[in-house]
């Protein structure tokens, strides 16, 4: 019998809206994700330190476990800091990094993971993989998705802006990472996923062309919206492939070969995108892409965050070690650092003309 429906990993719960983590007890008793309230939080050192005096008071029956920075050490210590504690569910409050060591650290013990967002710098708020820092550098490592995702708007706005805005640069590189998927399909028969493009290129498409900005409810709704549909496709396919591409090869460079001046990843893969879509001769695209960075505040160009243009080049060239079998116009046109730095100086004029 042919199978007709599959099944979509995703949230039970998504909460997008202002005021939401006041609810947040109510939530999780109700969705029966903890009827007891024996939790376990783990915080960021700054976002989710302010609100535990909040919602402590609320969860006499949870334990608090402050997070120290993103890494795989800091997950395997949280994990075995709750081991044997029997705990209904691990939450995640904080940020990217604080959300990313949350699930890792909740796939390690088997305990199910509910994120709480305080800012939207990257589209891992629902996905399932943590990305991590090791000692190798940074790693992605698959994780279930959150069982809850919870982003209250008031805690977002407190946000600082350059977090938020760097969710936008994000988002919005879904639209080069699914031209590099469709490549790969053109060139190796690398099978697509419909459903899953077809949620990140909503995504991506939807922040792209919203008129609004960060100082806009409707705006940040739609940005939320993006990053968890975002995360939710790349539950579908099994990868990350309808989010990353040379886009984020670029990133992912920066990191690696200048891990202590790396500026937030949404600003790196939002300069990437537009200079991939450049490399593939999307002029329109790559331009469309460059002017709404510009109006978000987003850099378009690497000196914007402190590269020169030789450190540029060097990124490129080097970033399809970082992702060894996944093609993108990167692999496909195999620049070398000259031609690399002749793109460059054409994107350059392209977005400024």
């Amino acid at each position: 019998m042919p199978v007709l429906t599959r099944l979509i990993p995703s949230p039970v719960v998504v909460d997008i809206r202002g005021g939401a983590i006041a609810d947040l007890a109510v939530l999780l008793a109700d969705q029966r994700i903890s009827t007891s309230g024996k939790l376990a939080f783990a915080v960021s050192e700054g976002s989710g330190l302010k609100l535990r005096d909040r919602l402590a008071p609320e969860l006499p029956g949870a334990d608090w476990y402050p997070v120290h920075g993103g890494t795989i050490d800091a997950a395997v210590k949280l994990a075995d800091s709750m081991r044997g504690k029997r705990y209904d569910a691990v939450i995640g409050l904080g940020g990217g990094k604080i959300i990313d060591v949350t699930k890792y650290a909740a796939a390690r013990v088997g305990l199910p993971m509910v994120a709480v967002a305080t800012n939207l710098s990257h589209d891992g708020l629902c996905s399932p993989v943590a990305t991590l820092d090791n000692d190798n550098g940074r790693g992605s490592y698959g994780v279930p998705t959150p069982i809850a995702l919870v982003i209250d708007l008031d805690v977002i706005r407190e946000a600082p802006a350059r977090y938020v805005r760097a969710g936008i640069g994000d988002a919005i590189s879904n639209l080069s990472a699914l031209a590099d998927w469709e490549l790969s399909h053109r060139e190796n028969s690398e099978p697509i996923d419909g459903l899953a493009a077809a949620m990140a290129r909503s995504a991506g498409e939807s922040v792209l062309r919203h008129p609004g900005g960060i100082g806009d409810d409707d705006f940040l709704v739609t940005l939320s919206e993006g990053l968890v549909l975002t995360g939710i496709a790349m539950s579908i396919s099994g990868d990350t492939r309808p989010s990353s591409g040379a886009c984020h090869e670029i990133s992912h460079a920066f990191d690696l070969l200048h891990p202590q001046r790396a500026a937030a990843h949404g600003e790196q893969v939002g300069i990437g995108a537009a200079f991939a879509m450049h490399l593939r001769g999307a002029r329109e695209e790559s331009g469309l892409i460059a002017e709404t960075l510009r109006r978000h505040g987003l850099p378009v160009l690497p000196e914007e965050i402190g590269f020169t243009e030789p450190e540029f080049v060097e990124a490129v060239r080097y970033a399809p070690q970082t992702r060894p079998g996944r093609f993108t116009i990167l692999e496909h046109l195999d620049l070398s650092a000259t031609e690399i730095r002749d793109a460059y100086v054409d994107y350059v004029k392209a977005i400024s003309s």
